[in-house]
């Protein structure tokens, strides 16, 4: 009696194999010779005016102000009121629109003083208003 054929369940992997080496072998050889897309940047003149470093706002422990201005000559400070801190402000936003002007404030101060300065910031259009912090020594 004959013996029935069973069906082969293997898959023959050589012939795959043996692609996918040649298929490496020609990836291998001709990366080298393939040139990357080179992107020519555009180019960008230096700016004619250095920026400008920003007028300090500076809320003391017991909430009066300080004008500080900063410059390449040195800085000056100086008390001011709520009023001479606005005219300051309007002054120099007449020759200086877009110069920063940051609010650094004792970390006792509450911080409802500080929304009375940023407010009183605002109600005169100062754009650019930043508040500094002191990174945390870890």
């Amino acid at each position: 009696m004959p013996r029935a054929r069973r069906a082969m369940s293997e898959i023959n992997v050589v012939p795959y194999i043996d692609v996918m080496l040649v298929l490496l072998v020609i990836f291998m050889i001709t990366a080298p010779l393939v040139n990357p897309g080179v992107i020519d940047l555009p180019a960008v003149g230096k700016s004619s005016l250095p920026p400008e470093l920003p007028l300090e706002v500076v809320i003391k422990a017991d909430a009066s102000l300080m004008l500080r201005e900063r410059s390449k000559a040195g800085a000056s400070e100086r008390k001011v009121s709520s009023a001479e801190l606005v005219a300051a402000l309007r002054e120099k936003q007449k020759t200086h629109p877009d110069q920063p002007v940051v609010i650094a404030a004792d970390k006792d101060v509450r911080y409802e003083e500080v929304l009375k300065v940023m407010d009183e910031l605002q109600q005169q259009q100062v754009r650019r208003v930043g508040l500094p912090v002191k990174p945390a020594a870890r």
